[in-house]
Protein backbone atom coordinates (compact mmCIF):
# COMPACT_ATOMS: atom_id res chain seq x y z
CA UNK A 1 0.00 0.00 0.00
CA UNK A 2 2.95 2.29 0.94
CA UNK A 3 4.50 2.24 -2.49
CA UNK A 4 1.11 2.25 -4.14
CA UNK A 5 0.37 5.42 -2.25
CA UNK A 6 4.08 6.96 -3.81
CA UNK A 7 3.10 5.84 -7.00
CA UNK A 8 0.01 7.84 -7.31
CA UNK A 9 1.79 10.67 -5.42
CA UNK A 10 4.26 10.57 -8.37
CA UNK A 11 1.57 10.73 -10.97
CA UNK A 12 -0.53 12.31 -9.78
CA UNK A 13 1.85 15.83 -9.30
CA UNK A 14 3.07 15.16 -12.26
CA UNK A 15 0.04 15.33 -14.31
CA UNK A 16 -1.01 18.18 -12.09
CA UNK A 17 2.59 20.28 -12.53
CA UNK A 18 1.77 19.29 -16.78
CA UNK A 19 -1.64 20.77 -16.35
CA UNK A 20 0.07 24.16 -15.04
CA UNK A 21 2.68 24.30 -17.74
CA UNK A 22 1.99 22.43 -20.56
CA UNK A 23 4.51 21.68 -22.92
CA UNK A 24 5.42 22.16 -26.64
CA UNK A 25 8.29 20.25 -28.52
CA UNK A 26 8.63 16.75 -29.47
CA UNK A 27 5.69 14.80 -31.17
CA UNK A 28 5.71 12.21 -28.39
CA UNK A 29 5.63 15.28 -25.37
CA UNK A 30 3.61 17.63 -27.26
CA UNK A 31 1.15 14.54 -27.88
CA UNK A 32 1.09 13.46 -24.15
CA UNK A 33 1.24 16.80 -22.60
CA UNK A 34 -1.43 18.36 -24.82
CA UNK A 35 -3.64 14.89 -23.61
CA UNK A 36 -2.53 14.96 -19.83
CA UNK A 37 -2.68 18.42 -19.37
CA UNK A 38 -6.73 18.90 -21.53
CA UNK A 39 -8.01 15.76 -19.24
CA UNK A 40 -6.58 16.89 -16.01
CA UNK A 41 -7.61 20.83 -16.54
CA UNK A 42 -11.40 20.70 -17.64
CA UNK A 43 -12.13 17.23 -14.60
CA UNK A 44 -10.34 18.78 -12.46
CA UNK A 45 -13.21 18.49 -9.70
CA UNK A 46 -13.55 15.31 -10.78
CA UNK A 47 -9.95 14.33 -10.15
CA UNK A 48 -10.11 15.58 -6.76
CA UNK A 49 -12.68 13.63 -5.34
CA UNK A 50 -10.79 10.68 -7.14
CA UNK A 51 -8.07 11.50 -6.03
CA UNK A 52 -9.14 12.06 -2.03
CA UNK A 53 -11.56 8.83 -2.51
CA UNK A 54 -7.73 6.64 -3.45
CA UNK A 55 -5.57 8.81 -0.98
CA UNK A 56 -8.37 7.51 1.89
CA UNK A 57 -8.28 3.73 0.75
CA UNK A 58 -4.49 3.91 0.78
CA UNK A 59 -4.42 5.17 4.10
CA UNK A 60 -6.93 2.85 5.37
CA UNK A 61 -5.34 0.38 3.81
CA UNK A 62 -1.84 1.09 5.88
CA UNK A 63 0.28 3.08 3.40
CA UNK A 64 1.24 5.69 6.09
CA UNK A 65 2.71 2.40 7.85
CA UNK A 66 6.09 2.91 5.57
CA UNK A 67 8.28 5.89 4.81
CA UNK A 68 7.54 5.51 1.14
CA UNK A 69 3.60 5.72 2.28
CA UNK A 70 4.12 9.38 3.77
CA UNK A 71 5.88 10.45 0.87
CA UNK A 72 3.40 9.58 -1.27
CA UNK A 73 0.66 11.91 1.05
CA UNK A 74 2.86 14.51 0.93
CA UNK A 75 3.49 14.56 -2.90
CA UNK A 76 -0.54 13.62 -3.23
CA UNK A 77 -1.30 16.54 -1.13
CA UNK A 78 0.41 19.27 -3.03
CA UNK A 79 -0.58 17.86 -5.91
CA UNK A 80 -4.87 18.36 -4.64
CA UNK A 81 -3.98 21.83 -3.55
CA UNK A 82 -2.99 22.39 -7.44
CA UNK A 83 -5.61 20.66 -8.91
CA UNK A 84 -7.86 22.52 -6.36
CA UNK A 85 -6.68 25.87 -7.58
CA UNK A 86 -6.93 24.42 -11.10
CA UNK A 87 -10.52 23.59 -10.46
CA UNK A 88 -11.53 26.88 -8.94
CA UNK A 89 -9.98 28.65 -12.03
CA UNK A 90 -12.14 27.25 -14.19
CA UNK A 91 -15.52 28.62 -13.02
CA UNK A 92 -14.02 32.51 -13.82
CA UNK A 93 -13.98 33.06 -17.16
CA UNK A 94 -13.58 36.82 -18.93
CA UNK A 95 -15.00 37.71 -22.31
CA UNK A 96 -13.14 40.95 -23.55
CA UNK A 97 -15.06 44.29 -25.29
CA UNK A 98 -13.36 47.20 -26.51
CA UNK A 99 -10.35 46.02 -24.43
CA UNK A 100 -12.38 45.91 -21.15
CA UNK A 101 -12.76 42.53 -19.26
CA UNK A 102 -15.78 41.46 -18.06
CA UNK A 103 -16.96 38.41 -16.04
CA UNK A 104 -18.58 36.40 -18.25
CA UNK A 105 -21.83 35.81 -16.41
CA UNK A 106 -25.05 35.27 -17.99
CA UNK A 107 -28.02 36.87 -16.18
CA UNK A 108 -30.05 35.03 -13.88
CA UNK A 109 -33.01 34.34 -16.22
CA UNK A 110 -30.72 33.25 -18.76
CA UNK A 111 -31.25 29.43 -19.96
CA UNK A 112 -28.81 27.15 -17.58
CA UNK A 113 -26.63 24.38 -19.80
CA UNK A 114 -27.55 21.12 -17.94
CA UNK A 115 -25.61 20.78 -15.00
CA UNK A 116 -26.17 16.93 -15.35
CA UNK A 117 -23.80 16.36 -17.96
CA UNK A 118 -21.13 18.44 -16.19
CA UNK A 119 -21.31 15.94 -13.07
CA UNK A 120 -21.07 13.03 -15.21
CA UNK A 121 -19.70 14.19 -18.61
CA UNK A 122 -19.04 11.09 -20.38
CA UNK A 123 -22.82 9.97 -20.16
CA UNK A 124 -23.95 12.95 -22.10
CA UNK A 125 -26.56 11.89 -24.28
CA UNK A 126 -30.23 12.67 -25.48
CA UNK A 127 -31.51 15.77 -24.03
CA UNK A 128 -35.02 16.38 -23.28
CA UNK A 129 -37.13 18.27 -26.11
CA UNK A 130 -33.95 17.52 -28.50
CA UNK A 131 -34.10 15.62 -31.32
CA UNK A 132 -31.01 14.40 -34.22
CA UNK A 133 -31.38 13.53 -37.64
CA UNK A 134 -28.33 11.82 -38.57
CA UNK A 135 -26.08 11.35 -41.81
CA UNK A 136 -28.34 13.56 -44.10
CA UNK A 137 -26.37 13.38 -47.42
CA UNK A 138 -25.83 17.20 -48.98
CA UNK A 139 -23.22 16.75 -51.29
CA UNK A 140 -21.70 14.51 -53.78
CA UNK A 141 -17.96 15.37 -54.62
CA UNK A 142 -14.98 13.81 -56.44
CA UNK A 143 -16.88 10.07 -56.00
CA UNK A 144 -17.74 10.81 -51.74
CA UNK A 145 -20.82 11.35 -50.29
CA UNK A 146 -20.75 14.04 -47.98
CA UNK A 147 -23.38 13.98 -44.93
CA UNK A 148 -24.25 16.10 -41.93
CA UNK A 149 -26.46 15.44 -38.84
CA UNK A 150 -29.10 17.88 -37.71
CA UNK A 151 -29.91 18.95 -34.19
CA UNK A 152 -33.67 20.02 -33.72
CA UNK A 153 -36.35 20.73 -31.17
CA UNK A 154 -38.25 17.87 -30.46
CA UNK A 155 -41.31 20.40 -30.63
CA UNK A 156 -42.76 22.30 -33.77
CA UNK A 157 -42.04 25.91 -34.11
CA UNK A 158 -44.20 28.65 -31.69
CA UNK A 159 -46.71 30.16 -33.51
CA UNK A 160 -46.61 27.82 -36.50
CA UNK A 161 -44.99 28.88 -39.28
CA UNK A 162 -42.52 31.01 -37.46
CA UNK A 163 -38.60 31.08 -38.06
CA UNK A 164 -36.23 29.33 -36.13
CA UNK A 165 -32.46 30.37 -36.26
CA UNK A 166 -29.74 28.05 -37.37
CA UNK A 167 -26.29 27.60 -37.09
CA UNK A 168 -23.73 25.65 -38.85
CA UNK A 169 -20.58 23.64 -36.47
CA UNK A 170 -17.48 22.46 -38.23
CA UNK A 171 -15.17 19.55 -36.40
CA UNK A 172 -11.45 19.82 -35.83
CA UNK A 173 -8.81 17.48 -36.24
CA UNK A 174 -6.13 19.19 -37.99
CA UNK A 175 -7.60 19.12 -41.82
CA UNK A 176 -7.01 15.40 -41.11
CA UNK A 177 -9.12 13.79 -39.42
CA UNK A 178 -12.14 13.87 -37.06
CA UNK A 179 -15.84 13.46 -37.79
CA UNK A 180 -18.98 15.60 -37.04
CA UNK A 181 -19.63 13.42 -34.28
CA UNK A 182 -16.70 14.43 -31.83
CA UNK A 183 -17.12 18.11 -31.80
CA UNK A 184 -19.82 20.24 -30.64
CA UNK A 185 -22.76 18.69 -29.51
CA UNK A 186 -22.51 20.21 -26.09
CA UNK A 187 -23.09 23.81 -27.53
CA UNK A 188 -25.74 22.09 -30.29
CA UNK A 189 -27.57 20.72 -27.88
CA UNK A 190 -28.14 23.58 -25.57
CA UNK A 191 -28.94 25.88 -28.69
CA UNK A 192 -31.68 23.03 -29.60
CA UNK A 193 -33.21 23.29 -26.02
CA UNK A 194 -33.51 26.85 -26.86
CA UNK A 195 -34.92 26.68 -30.05
CA UNK A 196 -31.92 26.68 -32.59
CA UNK A 197 -31.63 24.12 -35.71
CA UNK A 198 -27.77 22.83 -35.45
CA UNK A 199 -26.24 21.56 -38.68
CA UNK A 200 -23.26 19.37 -38.16
CA UNK A 201 -21.68 18.88 -41.11
CA UNK A 202 -18.53 16.28 -42.52
CA UNK A 203 -15.98 17.54 -45.01
CA UNK A 204 -13.02 15.65 -47.37
CA UNK A 205 -9.86 15.24 -45.33
CA UNK A 206 -6.61 15.72 -46.46
CA UNK A 207 -4.25 14.08 -47.12
CA UNK A 208 -7.13 13.18 -50.17
CA UNK A 209 -8.20 16.88 -50.32
CA UNK A 210 -6.07 19.59 -50.61
CA UNK A 211 -6.96 23.31 -49.48
CA UNK A 212 -9.63 25.13 -49.80
CA UNK A 213 -11.31 21.76 -50.39
CA UNK A 214 -12.57 21.56 -46.66
CA UNK A 215 -13.49 25.16 -47.10
CA UNK A 216 -15.68 24.87 -49.95
CA UNK A 217 -17.09 21.64 -48.51
CA UNK A 218 -17.96 23.76 -45.66
CA UNK A 219 -19.87 26.39 -47.78
CA UNK A 220 -21.60 23.39 -49.52
CA UNK A 221 -22.95 22.31 -46.27
CA UNK A 222 -24.17 26.41 -45.75
CA UNK A 223 -25.62 26.29 -49.05
CA UNK A 224 -27.61 23.13 -48.41
CA UNK A 225 -29.02 24.62 -44.75
CA UNK A 226 -30.03 27.45 -46.85
CA UNK A 227 -31.84 25.61 -49.30
CA UNK A 228 -33.74 23.85 -46.91
CA UNK A 229 -35.02 26.29 -45.00
CA UNK A 230 -38.52 24.94 -45.29
CA UNK A 231 -37.81 21.63 -44.32
CA UNK A 232 -35.69 22.45 -41.38
CA UNK A 233 -38.40 25.34 -40.51
CA UNK A 234 -35.29 27.88 -40.09
CA UNK A 235 -34.78 31.53 -41.20
CA UNK A 236 -32.45 31.17 -43.96
CA UNK A 237 -31.64 34.83 -43.70
CA UNK A 238 -29.81 34.01 -39.95
CA UNK A 239 -27.52 31.21 -40.79
CA UNK A 240 -24.28 31.33 -38.21
CA UNK A 241 -21.44 29.21 -38.20
CA UNK A 242 -18.87 27.58 -35.11
CA UNK A 243 -16.48 25.35 -35.04
CA UNK A 244 -13.33 24.09 -32.88
CA UNK A 245 -9.57 24.03 -33.55
CA UNK A 246 -9.09 23.46 -37.27
CA UNK A 247 -13.54 24.03 -37.50
CA UNK A 248 -12.48 27.30 -35.74
CA UNK A 249 -10.39 28.16 -38.75
CA UNK A 250 -12.41 26.99 -41.68
CA UNK A 251 -15.85 28.79 -39.51
CA UNK A 252 -13.68 31.85 -39.26
CA UNK A 253 -12.73 31.78 -42.91
CA UNK A 254 -16.50 31.20 -43.94
CA UNK A 255 -17.75 33.99 -42.40
CA UNK A 256 -14.96 36.05 -43.81
CA UNK A 257 -14.87 34.80 -47.24
CA UNK A 258 -18.70 35.31 -48.65
CA UNK A 259 -18.01 37.36 -51.67
CA UNK A 260 -15.00 35.39 -52.64
CA UNK A 261 -16.73 32.86 -55.58
CA UNK A 262 -13.90 31.51 -56.56
CA UNK A 263 -14.21 28.98 -53.37
CA UNK A 264 -18.09 28.36 -54.79
CA UNK A 265 -17.13 26.22 -57.85
CA UNK A 266 -20.17 24.96 -59.49
CA UNK A 267 -22.35 27.16 -56.89
CA UNK A 268 -21.04 30.60 -57.37
CA UNK A 269 -24.75 32.35 -56.77
CA UNK A 270 -25.56 30.54 -53.92
CA UNK A 271 -25.39 32.95 -50.88
CA UNK A 272 -22.84 31.40 -48.04
CA UNK A 273 -22.90 34.62 -45.85
CA UNK A 274 -23.24 34.16 -42.40
CA UNK A 275 -25.46 36.10 -39.46
CA UNK A 276 -22.46 35.71 -37.00
CA UNK A 277 -19.38 33.10 -36.72
CA UNK A 278 -18.34 32.05 -32.99
CA UNK A 279 -14.82 30.21 -33.38
CA UNK A 280 -13.47 28.02 -30.94
CA UNK A 281 -9.23 28.02 -30.25
CA UNK A 282 -9.27 28.19 -34.18
CA UNK A 283 -5.99 28.88 -35.99
CA UNK A 284 -5.62 31.94 -37.81
CA UNK A 285 -2.62 32.52 -39.54
CA UNK A 286 -0.56 30.11 -41.90
CA UNK A 287 1.75 32.06 -42.71
CA UNK A 288 5.36 31.93 -40.92
CA UNK A 289 4.82 35.31 -39.33
CA UNK A 290 2.35 33.89 -36.82
CA UNK A 291 2.87 31.86 -33.40
CA UNK A 292 1.62 28.93 -35.48
CA UNK A 293 3.82 29.29 -38.46
CA UNK A 294 6.51 30.19 -36.45
CA UNK A 295 7.11 26.60 -36.00
CA UNK A 296 8.91 25.09 -39.09
CA UNK A 297 7.48 21.38 -38.18
CA UNK A 298 3.88 22.71 -38.74
CA UNK A 299 4.95 23.20 -42.90
CA UNK A 300 7.42 20.12 -43.01
CA UNK A 301 4.93 17.52 -41.31
CA UNK A 302 1.36 18.71 -42.18
CA UNK A 303 0.76 21.88 -44.31
CA UNK A 304 3.05 21.46 -46.82
CA UNK A 305 2.87 18.00 -47.69
CA UNK A 306 -0.61 17.19 -46.58
CA UNK A 307 -3.13 20.36 -46.08
CA UNK A 308 -1.93 22.70 -48.81
CA UNK A 309 0.61 20.81 -50.98
CA UNK A 310 2.69 23.67 -51.87
CA UNK A 311 6.19 24.92 -50.44
CA UNK A 312 5.57 28.00 -48.31
CA UNK A 313 8.17 29.79 -49.95
CA UNK A 314 7.84 29.25 -53.38
CA UNK A 315 3.84 29.74 -52.92
CA UNK A 316 3.40 32.36 -49.87
CA UNK A 317 0.01 33.84 -51.12
CA UNK A 318 -1.95 30.32 -50.97
CA UNK A 319 -1.15 30.68 -47.25
CA UNK A 320 -1.62 33.81 -47.04
CA UNK A 321 -4.66 33.07 -48.39
CA UNK A 322 -5.94 30.56 -46.13
CA UNK A 323 -5.23 33.07 -43.00
CA UNK A 324 -8.25 34.44 -41.40
CA UNK A 325 -5.68 37.02 -40.15
CA UNK A 326 -5.20 38.42 -43.63
CA UNK A 327 -8.60 37.89 -44.90
CA UNK A 328 -10.52 40.47 -42.43
CA UNK A 329 -12.09 43.58 -44.05
CA UNK A 330 -14.81 45.77 -43.15
CA UNK A 331 -17.98 43.76 -44.20
CA UNK A 332 -17.12 40.82 -41.58
CA UNK A 333 -20.33 39.09 -39.73
CA UNK A 334 -20.01 39.85 -35.51
CA UNK A 335 -17.33 37.31 -34.36
CA UNK A 336 -17.15 35.77 -30.64
CA UNK A 337 -13.59 34.47 -30.87
CA UNK A 338 -12.84 31.89 -28.01
CA UNK A 339 -9.36 30.61 -26.77
CA UNK A 340 -7.51 29.20 -23.70
CA UNK A 341 -4.40 31.28 -22.48
CA UNK A 342 -2.24 27.56 -22.40
CA UNK A 343 -3.30 26.22 -25.60
CA UNK A 344 -0.57 24.53 -27.17
CA UNK A 345 -2.11 23.23 -30.08
CA UNK A 346 -3.31 27.06 -31.93
CA UNK A 347 -1.62 29.13 -29.75
CA UNK A 348 -3.17 31.80 -28.20
CA UNK A 349 -1.01 35.13 -29.42
CA UNK A 350 -2.63 34.45 -32.83
CA UNK A 351 -6.19 34.80 -31.67
CA UNK A 352 -5.38 38.33 -29.68
CA UNK A 353 -3.75 39.26 -33.16
CA UNK A 354 -6.67 38.06 -35.23
CA UNK A 355 -9.19 39.80 -32.66
CA UNK A 356 -7.14 42.75 -32.90
CA UNK A 357 -6.81 43.43 -36.47
CA UNK A 358 -10.33 42.59 -37.32
CA UNK A 359 -12.00 45.00 -34.55
CA UNK A 360 -9.62 47.57 -36.42
CA UNK A 361 -11.59 47.31 -39.54
CA UNK A 362 -15.00 45.42 -39.26
CA UNK A 363 -18.06 47.52 -38.82
CA UNK A 364 -19.74 44.57 -36.31
CA UNK A 365 -19.23 43.98 -33.08
CA UNK A 366 -15.96 41.41 -32.15
CA UNK A 367 -16.05 39.73 -28.98
CA UNK A 368 -12.69 37.84 -27.55
CA UNK A 369 -13.08 35.38 -24.87
CA UNK A 370 -9.86 33.79 -23.28
CA UNK A 371 -10.00 31.21 -20.60
CA UNK A 372 -7.74 31.42 -17.88
CA UNK A 373 -5.96 27.75 -17.61
CA UNK A 374 -7.59 26.21 -20.48
CA UNK A 375 -6.54 24.04 -23.12
CA UNK A 376 -6.88 23.21 -26.56
CA UNK A 377 -10.65 21.48 -27.21
CA UNK A 378 -11.49 22.92 -23.78
CA UNK A 379 -15.57 22.60 -24.89
CA UNK A 380 -15.17 18.92 -26.25
CA UNK A 381 -17.30 17.29 -22.91
CA UNK A 382 -19.11 19.38 -20.03
CA UNK A 383 -17.40 21.01 -17.51
CA UNK A 384 -18.21 23.93 -15.16
CA UNK A 385 -15.98 26.25 -17.83
CA UNK A 386 -17.51 24.50 -20.96
CA UNK A 387 -20.79 24.84 -19.35
CA UNK A 388 -20.30 29.11 -18.71
CA UNK A 389 -19.22 29.71 -22.09
CA UNK A 390 -21.75 27.60 -23.90
CA UNK A 391 -24.44 29.61 -21.76
CA UNK A 392 -22.58 32.67 -22.82
CA UNK A 393 -22.44 32.11 -26.62
CA UNK A 394 -26.20 31.27 -26.54
CA UNK A 395 -26.75 34.68 -25.20
CA UNK A 396 -24.71 36.13 -28.00
CA UNK A 397 -26.42 34.57 -30.74
CA UNK A 398 -29.88 34.96 -29.33
CA UNK A 399 -28.87 38.74 -28.60
CA UNK A 400 -28.22 38.78 -32.90
CA UNK A 401 -31.09 36.50 -33.58
CA UNK A 402 -33.60 39.20 -31.43
CA UNK A 403 -31.95 42.31 -33.07
CA UNK A 404 -32.30 40.24 -36.22
CA UNK A 405 -36.05 39.75 -35.85
CA UNK A 406 -36.49 43.73 -34.48
CA UNK A 407 -34.30 45.06 -37.82
CA UNK A 408 -32.02 46.26 -35.66
CA UNK A 409 -27.63 46.04 -35.54
CA UNK A 410 -26.52 45.09 -31.76
CA UNK A 411 -23.64 46.99 -30.64
CA UNK A 412 -20.86 45.84 -28.77
CA UNK A 413 -22.25 47.21 -25.29
CA UNK A 414 -25.92 45.67 -25.98
CA UNK A 415 -23.51 42.13 -26.45
CA UNK A 416 -21.61 42.88 -23.47
CA UNK A 417 -24.49 43.82 -21.49
CA UNK A 418 -26.16 40.38 -22.48
CA UNK A 419 -23.51 38.15 -21.62
CA UNK A 420 -22.20 40.44 -18.09
CA UNK A 421 -25.84 41.60 -16.55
Amino acid sequence: MSWALLAFGVLTIVNALNALAPRRGPLLVWAWSFLASWFVIELAWHHLVVGVAVVAALVAGGALDHPAGVVGLALTAIALAILLGIAWSTRRTVVTVQGVLEELEPGPDAPRFSRASVVVPFLMGRRRGVRTRRNVPYARVAGQVLRLDVTEPSAPAPGGGDRRPAIVQVHGGAWVLGDKREQGLPLLRHLAAQGWVGVNANYRLSPAATFPDHLVDVKRAIAWTREHADELGIDPDFVCVTGGSAGGHLAALVALTAEDRSLQPGFEEVDTSVAAAVPFYGVYDFTPSGAFGADLAIFRRLLEPYVVKAFVDEEPERFVAASPLHRVHPGAPPFFVIHGDRDTLAPVEDARAFVERLRAVSRQPVLYAEMQGAQHAFEVVPSPRSARVIEGVERFLTTLWERHLAGRSPSEAQLEEALTD
